[in-house]
């Protein structure tokens, strides 16, 4: 009896070790404090934020970042929004992937891209940092490019040498405008990650 007691409790243990698949991370790429909230840089914690809000959920500071956690159709997905700003991302990353024991594949990470016009929304398996830094450092403290990334277009209507004012700068009018229903569209990309899956998601929604 004291044996298979033993071996009982030794299994469970394992099984907590082992990643399910069945829990997800979200991360929402940008810059703490308030001075950057409204940027374009920050719309992956924009797009968090109202996710959050939608669930009745809550972030809390912890180590390395912002985070929530939202039950979604059996799944359990937990949101973060880094606060090692953006060129040390991968940090917080990597720290929640190996801590709450979630696969790879089970990953999303929401950036902005200026290589994409505004308001435009990608959903990818997988893809270079195309000069992101925020995904060249997730790159680097991972290694490797295979990990799903939702591209929130910005645009690139900056002159000559402007891009850092141009990324760093708040919301037009014009843009605050639409905003609403392109972030609708992130956040049904979310649900639908974690639900149908990659390929799926990426065929219903990447030209909507």
């Amino acid at each position: 009896m004291v044996l298979r007691l033993f071996f009982k409790r030794k299994k469970h243990v394992l099984d907590e070790n082992i990643p399910s698949e069945m829990k997800y991370l979200i991360v929402g790429l940008g810059n703490p404090g308030e001075k950057y909230k409204n940027t374009r840089h920050n719309v992956g914690f924009r797009v968090l934020d109202d996710f959050v809000k939608d669930h009745d959920a809550q972030f809390e500071t912890l180590k390395l970042g912002d985070v929530a956690t939202v039950k979604w159709k059996g799944r359990t997905l937990v949101l973060l929004k880094p606060n090692t700003f953006m060129n040390l991302s991968g940090k917080a990353v990597n720290y929640y992937l190996q801590t709450e024991k979630i696969l790879l594949e089970n990953t999303l990470v929401i950036t902005d891209d200026i290589a994409l016009p505004f308001g435009k929304i990608r959903l990818r398996g997988k893809g270079s940092d195309g000069g992101h830094n925020g995904l060249k450092d997730i790159q680097s403290k991972l290694n490797t490019q295979s990990y799903a990334r939702l591209r929130f277009g910005i645009g690139e209507e900056f002159g000559r040498g402007r891009q850092v004012d141009y990324v760093l700068g708040e919301w037009t009018k014009e843009e605050e405008d639409t905003m609403d229903e392109r972030i609708h569209v992130a956040k049904e990309i979310i649900k639908g990650f974690s639900t149908i899956g990659l390929n799926r998601t990426m065929s219903e929604w990447n030209n909507k």
